[in-house]
């Protein structure tokens, strides 16, 4: 029986495909092993998203490459987001790599391990849009959160952006299909329920003529088992009344909204091919508060774009401060190759672009840091994720924090606890972006 190990980079619309393969395998005999390193074939699903993301991966193949040369594992196969991107570079750059995957033959991965444990070099790249939607996966997140995947590619063409290119046209999935495979997961005993897509607002426009985000939610949120139900990147144009009005009113639906905007100043956003300006942020974030009381509203920013002036990217700080996002992510412009943005006049250099990524940095650690202290002494639901050895506590998360993404809980507690157990903790203490407390029985 061969062994095989998966590393899954990247984002969790990426970690769903890996899951896919997962079910693949599992079906045709493979031994799944949780240590890629022990395997016999590992196979690493890359991210080639921007700059930090290709290098991860390509430092990840390389160190199962070495373990490769000395004999420790026998073959070793790229997938994902990288191997699509740089057909042509990928094994032409790494020649140790077994096989390079792209997405469209993600449904033919036991296949080519048969092949390349028959040493056999390969490629192979199917049709982008054929990438399967089907709910059969081994659902590989630990404790009680699964991603679910609604759509599938991006239409939105921003110029900073390659996955258009990579992973294809905007492609939704029948709300039907989707319910079905929600229940599915709740029937494995899975809590809280993820929902991903590289633009979630867009659902269903491509199917139904309109958008039906806010009627997939209310689906959704009808299935036994389900508590709590996240929607992450929700372009702010595309939030309607009825999203938020959604979100209000069902109590599965966390009041959480990851709502990536890039940039507040409307040249900027022009140039970045995306939609309005400071002022109609300001009233969308205004809009969402007063309709949706104790919101997170979580943002990610893109620091240094080309041609950025000092005075714009002091708009940004002010914007920051004044809209005082719970949660905020900040990169430093990436120029990546064969988007429109990589044409722009008025590159910044790089010293420039990680310079006001980190005052971004520093302005939302101060803006997180008085939030964090408003709820010292108040009291949390908190959902266990483990047990720090090390700190000799509890650790999990509230509502107010998505997985793999936002901060943590740690609290003490004189109680058995499982995995997946929803407890009150009530806040005693904070440390940068976590919130320290204990058990309230």
């Amino acid at each position: 029986m061969i062994r095989v190990g998966m590393v899954s980079l990247g984002c969790p619309k990426n970690q769903v495909d890996a899951e896919r393969m997962l079910y693949l395998l599992k079906r045709d005999g493979y031994e799944l092993v949780a240590d890629a390193a022990l395997s016999d074939v590992v196979i690493i699903n890359t991210c080639g998203f921007i700059e930090s993301a290709k290098q991860e991966a390509i430092e990840t193949i390389l160190e199962f490459c070495t373990l490769k040369q000395e004999g420790r594992i026998k073959a070793v196969i790229v997938t994902g987001c990288l191997s699509e991107r740089y057909r042509d570079e990928v094994l032409k750059e790494i020649p140790e790599i077994d096989a390079v995957v792209g997405i469209g033959s993600n449904e033919k991965i036991c296949d080519i391990i048969r092949e390349v444990c028959g040493s056999m070099q390969i490629t192979s790249y199917g049709d982008k849009e054929s990438l399967c939607f089907d709910d059969k996966r081994i659902i590989s997140t630990p404790g009680s959160f699964a991603f679910i995947k609604i759509a599938e590619g991006c239409d939105n063409c921003c110029t900073y952006c390659a996955i258009p290119s990579i992973r294809g046209r905007f492609r939704s999935r029948r709300i039907e299909d989707i319910v079905n495979e929600a229940e599915g997961i709740a029937k494995q005993g899975f809590t809280e329920l993820v929902v991903v897509a590289q633009d979630t607002t867009r659902y269903g426009e491509d199917i139904y003529g309109e958008s039906r985000l806010d009627e997939l939610l209310s689906r959704l949120c009808k299935i036994e088992g389900l508590k709590w139900i996240r929607t992450l990147y929700m372009y702010p144009e595309r939030i309607t009344d009825k999203i938020i009005d959604t979100i209000a009113r069902e109590e599965k639906l966390v009041k959480y909204l990851d709502i990536p905007i890039q940039h507040c100043n409307g040249e900027v956003l022009k140039r970045m091919n995306r939609k309005g300006d400071k002022q109609s942020l300001i009233e969308l974030m205004k809009k969402i508060r007063s309709k949706i009381p104790g919101v997170i509203l979580r943002t990610t920013l893109i620091a240094g774009f080309p041609g950025e002036t000092e005075e714009q990217f002091e708009e940004l700080c002010e914007f920051v401060k004044e809209v005082r996002f719970e949660r905020l992510g900040c990169f430093a412009y990436s120029k990546e190759e064969g988007t429109a943005a990589e044409k722009l006049p008025n590159q910044l250099d790089e010293d420039t672009k990680k310079h006001r990524c980190d005052i971004i940095y520093d302005t939302q650690l101060r803006i997180s840091d008085e939030l964090n202290r408003s709820l010292l002494g108040s009291e949390i639901e908190v959902v266990v994720e483990g047990f720090d050895r090390y700190a000799e506590c509890f650790f999990g998360r509230s509502y107010m924090d998505a997985p793999d993404i936002d901060g943590k809980v740690f609290f003490t507690s004189s109680s058995k606890l499982s995995l997946g157990d929803y407890v009150k903790i009530k806040v005693n203490n904070i440390l940068d972006y976590d919130l320290l407390g204990e058990q309230i029985h």
